[in-house]
Parts: structure tokens; sequence; C-alpha cells
């Protein structure tokens, strides 16, 4: 089962710039979008042989995420229960037999840092404790953009940004407390060396240069570590600032 996850910084550009090739080649089972930034209320993008979902954000053209599946969910749920953090269409729980699949769009806390007391206080709080709820049932899968380079080597300069959005201390502890939880990061499963990233500045050519960071990951409960076959990242798929990451695992 091949699992996708990609912040397509707006899935009008990337529909644009691609969108159908990159499905036709890599055919996903399943392909989790973030920042969709589709309109308040409804959007829809009809792709043959996918059950497409969607939440969507209260604002018209802010955040929201999607699923695409081949493979029938028994459920779907938007949200993670609370009102306020679920206006913003952040976050989608997929039900499948074997495993739940979160698709979560975290959010930022912004240059000047002021939504870093709400993303380390109430968004990662509440966020977790809705994977160890639905774990109490059966194994997770959480994938995304989580808006933060968890260890050092997962960014080319972590001195100049030890206190920059994306890599605070506070944000690189609430990935500490997901691993502290019992998920694995699955592309550490297999890739211990930097120089690995998801997600380039549009200035200074940072892409080309690789100057860049690892914000969008795949993590699962230590339960599914035994089918875990393959994680990785496709930096050559352009059309966002972020590349695809994903993970193959057994049914």
């Amino acid at each position: 089962m091949k699992l996708l996850s990609w912040n397509v910084n707006g899935i009008r550009s990337v529909i644009r710039h691609g969108f159908a090739e990159f499905l036709q080649k890599e055919e996903p089972d399943v392909l989790c979008l973030q920042e969709t930034k589709t309109p308040a209320g409804g959007f829809d993008y009809p792709l043959a042989g996918y059950e497409t979902h969607w939440s969507h954000a209260e604002k018209a053209g802010y955040a929201g995420t999607a699923v695409f599946t081949k493979i029938k969910p028994l459920s779907v749920k938007e949200g993670i229960g609370t009102k306020s953090h679920d206006r913003e269409g952040r976050t989608l729980t997929v039900e499948f037999k074997n495993f739940y699949l979160v698709n979560v769009y975290v959010p930022n806390s912004k240059r000047d840092l002021s939504r870093l007391s709400y993303r380390e206080k109430e968004w990662d709080v509440a966020f977790l404790k809705h994977l160890k709820k639905l774990e109490k049932k059966k194994p997770v899968i959480f994938c995304g953009d989580l808006n933060v380079a968890h260890k050092e080597l997962d960014l080319t300069y972590p001195k100049a940004n030890v206190r920059n959005h994306g890599f605070t201390a506070e944000e690189r502890r609430g990935f500490d407390n997901f691993m502290k939880a019992g998920f694995l990061d699955t592309f550490r499963e297999f890739e211990k060396a930097g120089g690995h990233y998801t997600w380039w500045s549009r200035f200074a050519n940072c892409r080309a240069r690789n100057i860049g960071w690892r914000i969008d990951y795949f993590l699962i409960s230590k339960a599914l570590q035994p089918k875990l076959k393959k994680a990785f990242i496709l930096p050559k798929i352009t059309g966002s600032d972020h590349c695809p990451a994903g993970i193959e695992i057994a049914n």
C-alpha cells in the first residue's frame, strides 16, 4: 500500500502544473494533501479511481486538507473534535481496516512567533490526545506538514534558525512528545543522514542549491513498524515549495 503526502500550497496551482501527470506516474493508493486553499464550504476535483474527501477552512483560500483514496474507507472524520482547532480544516481522519490515517496541516507559529503559544500549549496537546484516542482502537499513521524541523540534520542551517519559527525549542519538544508517545518517524527508520528536505524557500534559488527544511512527515504507531517497507521523499516533484513524502506499508 503506497501512501503519499504533499503540501501543495494551493490545489489550483498544482492542477495547473502537472498534478494529473504526477498522480499517473506515482499511482498512490492514498494521497493526503495539505494547504489546499479551497473556498470555504466547497471544492471538488474528481479523479478516476479515487474517492475524494475535503476539509475546508472557514476562511476562504486558507489552509485546508484533502484525501484521495483508491481504497474505500470505513469512516472519514473532519477535525479533532474541538471547534477552536477545527475551523481551519487542518485534519482529516480516515479509517481503514488495519489502521487510522490522519492527514494534518499543523498551524505555523508565524515569523513573529505570535502563534507559538497556541501551537505549543493548545494545538500540539489536543492533536496528540486525538492520536492516542484513536490508537486505543487500532494503530495510527499520521502524515502531513508538521511545520517543524525536528533535529539539526533536518535543515541546512540549524544554528542560524534556533529561534526562528519551525525550529524553536517549543516546536521541537512537540515533536519529541510524538516520539515519547510511541510514534516512529518513518523516514529516519531508513535514512540517518542529513541533506534530505521537503521544503525550500522560493528565494535565492534555495531549491536548486538544496538549502531546505524537512518539515513534512509520516509517523506511525510502533505496532506498524514490522509492516513498514519503505519511506521516501520525492524532491524532483515540483509545483509547490514543498515536495511529496511517502511510505509503502504492508496491508
